[in-house]
């Protein structure tokens, strides 16, 4: 039993295959970008970060080892000297180095950990081990300026004196981490030093996808789009002049597409050339055939009616005529199928107004009733006589089997509709389909006017050669609606 997920994706498949070429190639070629730009990007993340760490990493053992020459400088002095030598550093000033003796451990609110300041505490504390052979008696911290203490734990470096703490350490104007190291050199004495890192924001979670990057992506992202839009619609153009020319086409207009572009365009556009040719010279062959078959046909059916006069026996004479007439309707139905489903005329804007009142008058001579709308102002660029054929079709046949109709019009920017309905028995629900093969007849009718079963097959193949189309179905109140959808 397939999944909710399963079945959104197969949805969603389905909905891709409905999309146009150009929105196709779009669409992946946007995937394509957004997928090759994330793994380019990934990749040069994992190499930035891997140069950054390598950067912190050999800046924090270059600090380690000033720190480690300060401690041992310091710890070679005898104490009456260590102060004198303090009190010059502080007097320099400039030195990005806090150093002073203290006599308890000053408490340090530690910044939180991550992941570069894991590699700086980690390398400070190995090069201290290495050069001075101290491990435990040292502790690696950071600290904000502002929270800053030094000397005892009552005293903040932003309560000392500029040449003191700010010039000395110089951590104006930027709000940057410091680097605190504490090493026990006595029982009741600390060396405390405190400095900057060489770069003082390395702490800082900033991401190489900055803004002015993800813009530039935006930015190659929407130009190559861009390209690809101009690409793609050069591409199907050609397709869509193919589209249009089977249109006409299948409307009775003969387009010849150029044979211009590239080999396989050109090839195409040739063989759609032939193929509009072929099958016209298979037409103008019909009309000429059937034009020749209802020549030869008059011919031998005036005789066998002339020689049906001759019969001594009237019954035999009376039913041999009744046959040959039969063959004539048949014969004349055939080839009227025919020429009217052969459209040779020149597209015009027809009155559809005008044509439904005419077609309104018709049904009354004939003692049917059509009911017409009271605003019939639209129009549609059709093939005149062909159009009038196919709604009268369906108006005779809705009256033929109801002997009253009413018709509707939808017109709207893309299609033109006419909605007929009859008010006579319908068809049942599983014959709808054969009411459109030819010498097909459902149902009773009321004996109004003569039909052979050609009406709904003519109709919808008019309706065809325009592009548009014509559904049966039964109304809920009963009778049988004929809808003829135009597109414009």
């Amino acid at each position: 039993m397939p999944t909710p997920v399963s079945e959104a994706g197969t949805e969603g498949l389905k909905g891709l295959r409905h999309l146009s070429l150009s929105t196709r190639f779009l669409l992946l070629l946007a995937i394509g970008i957004v997928t090759a730009q994330l793994i380019s990007s990934a990749i040069w993340y994992a190499q930035w970060r891997s140069d950054t760490d390598n950067t912190v990493r050999d800046m924090s053992e270059h600090m380690a080892y000033r720190i480690a020459s300060t401690a041992s400088f310091f710890t070679s002095l005898p104490n009456t000297y260590r102060h004198v030598v303090l009190d010059q550093l502080r007097d320099m000033g400039g030195t990005r180095f806090f150093v002073s003796l203290n006599r308890e451990r000053i408490l340090v609110n530690d910044l939180n950990d991550s992941h570069r300041k894991s590699i700086v505490v980690n390398s400070v504390r190995q090069v201290l081990q290495e050069q001075l052979g101290i491990k435990d008696e040292a502790t690696i911290e950071f600290s904000r300026a502002e929270d800053l203490h030094v000397l005892n734990n009552e005293t903040r470096l932003l309560d000392l004196p500029d040449n003191w703490g700010a010039s000395s350490l110089l951590y104006k104007p930027l709000d940057a981490p410091i680097l605190v190291v504490q090493i026990r050199i006595a029982d009741n004495q600390w060396l405390y030093l405190a400095s900057l890192m060489p770069d003082p924001m390395f702490l800082d979670g900033q991401s190489p996808l900055s803004l002015e990057r993800m813009f530039s992506l935006l930015v190659s992202l929407v130009v190559v789009l861009l390209l690809g839009f101009l690409f793609v619609r050069s591409l199907t153009r050609p397709l869509r002049q193919l589209t249009t020319a089977m249109e006409q086409f299948g409307r009775g207009e003969s387009v010849r597409l150029p044979e211009t572009g590239s080999k396989e365009l050109v090839a195409t556009a040739r063989a759609v050339n032939d193929m509009q040719e072929r099958i016209q010279r298979y037409l103008d062959d019909r009309q000429r055939l059937f034009a020749s078959i209802s020549h030869d046909l008059k011919t031998p059916i005036t005789r066998l009616r002339l020689r049906a006069e001759l019969l001594q026996r009237e019954e035999v004479r009376e039913a041999f005529r009744e046959d040959l007439e039969d063959l004539e309707i048949m014969v004349k139905a055939s080839l009227q199928c025919v020429k009217d489903t052969d459209i040779h005329e020149t597209p015009v804007e027809v009155d559809i107004g005008r044509l439904l009142r005419t077609l309104q008058e018709g049904a009354d001579l004939c003692g049917g009733t059509l009911q017409l709308p009271d605003d019939l102002r639209c129009s549609y660029r059709g093939k005149p006589l062909a159009l009038k054929r196919c709604i009268g079709n369906l108006i005779d046949n809705a009256i033929y089997y109801g002997q009253r109709a009413e018709l509707s019009v939808q017109d709207s920017a893309h299609t033109l509709t006419l909605v007929i309905r009859d008010f006579g028995p319908g068809i049942p629900a599983d014959k709808i389909d054969r009411a459109f093969e030819p010498y097909t007849r459902l149902g009773a009718h009321t004996g109004l006017q003569p039909g052979h079963g050609l009406g709904l097959s003519i109709a919808r193949n008019i309706a065809r050669a325009h592009g548009g189309e014509i559904t049966l179905s039964n109304h809920p109140d009963g009778g049988l609606v004929a809808r003829l959808v135009l597109p414009r």
